[in-house]
């Protein structure tokens, strides 16, 4: 055990935040945190760091090795090279053990004076050297998320959000050896999908712990094997990823549902007896006794219903058959091409997912499409086409307004209640609705630019980074809504499980070129029916040289093998033959899954 958390509590004035959390990491633990936005997430990790009080509960820490990645980068005009050499809590951890080794000292005790010296010595030689980190150490780090060395002497405020986020990944990646857990806090937000699978990479390889909060599903498949989630101040925990979290989750629910339904039906009924019985023998005390066993009864608590996202995107007439053509286009900022040899053919209820890397053009394709920037070659757009437009920056948004003025301004001044129920629809309502929208989180944001959206008579919707900001709930109930919308959609986005569950064809934007290609994201990546997965799996070390006629893998006397539960029997002959033996180790392993074939019923 690395670190625990027991019962704790928090709570802003009125405001009870938690009310009962709980988590224990321990070493090579991979966990992902979940929960709707508000749930206290952000506040539970910050206490777990130190960062923030808790009103009650207890914390144990066996390590103070702990890196921290925020959810917002660092800004501010301060250079690449200065974020990089000052990772959290490392200054921290210095100055603490030298405090530690100062009270030693004075304690009196009786110590090993010389291996105290010589401790305290390297300690301040290293706070001495923190500012001039290892050159070669912060450039390595860089280059692994996909950065240059140019970028050192570049200040944050300078760098795009994309940029930002991967010089605070790069920041991890400096401070990772030093640290027994690491902490973060979304760290996919504006990162392309190649850096996604690169951070899925790293956190399966390094020994750390890794606490991750998260609302993109398809990397907590990736890389959590247990899943806590924080609900109504409390903390779950499930084993393994996000997928067996989803099908735990409904299990628990349904549980709960028929334990609460049969708790009700036996006090109703017992009631009714007690009452009989104080109606009939009212001159005995017998229903005396049946209320103190109806008091003594275990109470089962009636599961909480959650409010649900309820949105139909409602298409206008149909457009023509071909919505968007573009033969031969190119697109140029100033003498340099951006994009070259462009040729898409869009038809009518085409649903397009577009990824790429950042930088790479994504952005500038879309804004040929509408016909914002100019192109070369032939660009043509269905006169019947009526485009709906959702920005990730909200840009039609006026943050002066409350979400509620924005809203009339495009129904009527008169029609408040229609507003309010339109809203409410994103769950946003009272105080949401009534506060200028400058004071919105960025999912109520979010939630505010898609109602307006709704209103947007289209039959084509150009999206750029819809889920950006909602938590899973919300995107689950768009992605609905995206599936039966029945117009043409072209959506940018970085969220996988989105371009799996909703297009049905993608592009991607690479090189200054663009690759259509017709099926799914994880199709195109050569993963067909496969669920690829990380699993806690046992340590084997091999006492017999033997080959796995599974996989084809010869092993040799000594190596070290990982068996995660799926693959047991394919080893179970090795284990029974004494040619591999549990050495007591687990570690995190990276699994492919077939997925069982869906038949339709006849």
């Amino acid at each position: 055990m690395l670190f625990r958390a027991e019962s704790v509590t928090k709570a802003y004035g009125p405001n009870k935040v938690l009310l009962d959390a709980n988590i224990q990491i321990n070493e090579h633990d991979a966990i992902g945190l979940i929960g709707l936005n508000g749930a206290g997430k952000s506040t539970f990790i910050k206490i777990l760091l130190g960062i923030e009080p808790y009103d009650t509960g207890e914390i144990k820490r066996q390590t103070h090795n702990i890196g921290y990645l925020e959810q917002f980068s660092e800004g501010g005009h301060v250079t690449v090279r200065e974020v990089l050499g000052r990772p959290y809590g490392h200054v921290e951890n210095i100055r603490r053990r030298m405090n530690e080794i100062d009270e030693l000292m004075a304690s009196g005790k009786d110590i090993d004076w010389n291996a105290v010296a010589t401790e305290y010595a390297e300690l301040e030689q290293k706070l001495a050297s923190c500012d001039v980190a290892d050159e070669k150490t912060l450039i390595s780090a860089l280059t692994q998320v996909g950065l240059n060395k140019d970028f050192m002497e570049r200040y944050m405020d300078t760098l795009s959000g994309g940029e930002r986020a991967k010089v605070m990944l790069a920041r991890i990646v400096v401070q990772a050896e030093e640290c027994d857990i690491l902490i973060m806090d979304e760290p996919t937000s504006h990162l392309d999908i190649y850096t996604i699978e690169w951070l899925e990479d790293y956190i399966l390889k390094t020994n750390c712990a890794f606490l991750v909060v998260s609302h993109d599903r398809y990397f907590l498949d990736k890389m959590a094997t247990k899943m806590v989630e924080i609900a109504n101040g409390k903390t779950r925990e499930y084993r393994g990823n996000y997928s067996d979290f989803v099908m735990k989750k409904m299990l628990d629910i349904q549980r709960m549902e028929q334990e609460y339904l049969r708790y009700s039906q036996n006090k109703r009924e017992q009631q009714r007896i007690a009452d009989q019985m104080r109606h009939d023998q009212w001159y005995m005390g017998t229903h005396k006794t049946r209320e103190r066993m109806i008091a003594k009864m275990e109470v089962k608590e009636k599961p909480e219903e959650s409010r649900e996202i309820t949105v139909r995107i409602q298409a206008a007439h149909k457009s023509g058959k071909n919505v968007f053509t573009m033969k031969d286009c190119a697109i140029k900022y100033g003498d340099s091409y951006v994009l070259e040899h462009i040729n898409l053919d869009i038809h009518k209820g085409d649903k397009i997912g577009i990824f790429g890397s950042n930088g790479q053009g994504k952005s500038t394709l879309v804004k040929a499409l509408l016909e914002e920037i100019p192109c070369e070659g032939e660009l043509w757009v269905a006169p019947g086409a009526k485009i709906g437009y959702y920005s990730q920056l909200h840009e039609n948004l006026d943050l002066r307004l409350t979400a509620e003025e924005q809203v009339l301004q495009i129904i009527g001044k008169d029609r408040r209640g229609d507003a309010r129920k339109l809203l409410a629809r994103f769950l946003l309502t009272s105080d949401e609705v009534d506060r200028p929208m400058s004071t919105l989180s960025g999912g109520q944001r979010c939630r505010v630019a898609l109602t307006i959206l709704l209103l947007t008579e289209s039959n084509v919707l150009i999206l750029d980074e819809p889920t950006n900001y909602l938590d899973i709930p919300a995107r689950h109930a768009i992605e609905e809504a995206l599936v039966e919308y029945d117009g043409t959609i072209l959506t940018v986005t970085h969220d996988r499980y989105f371009l799996d569950s909703v297009c049905t064809s993608v592009i991607e934007v690479k090189d200054g070129k663009v690759i259509p290609f017709a099926g799914t994201y994880s199709a195109m990546k050569g993963r067909p029916n496969i669920r690829e997965i990380v699993m806690d799996a046992d340590e084997y070390r091999v006492l017999a040289p033997f080959t796995n006629w599974a996989t084809g893998r010869k092993f040799k006397k000594g190596d070290l093998v990982l068996v995660a539960p799926q693959e047991l029997e394919n080893y179970q002959w090795a284990i029974d033959q004494d040619k591999i033996r549990k050495t007591g180790g687990r570690q995190r392993k990276k699994v492919a899954l077939k997925e069982e074939k869906k038949t339709e019923k006849i």
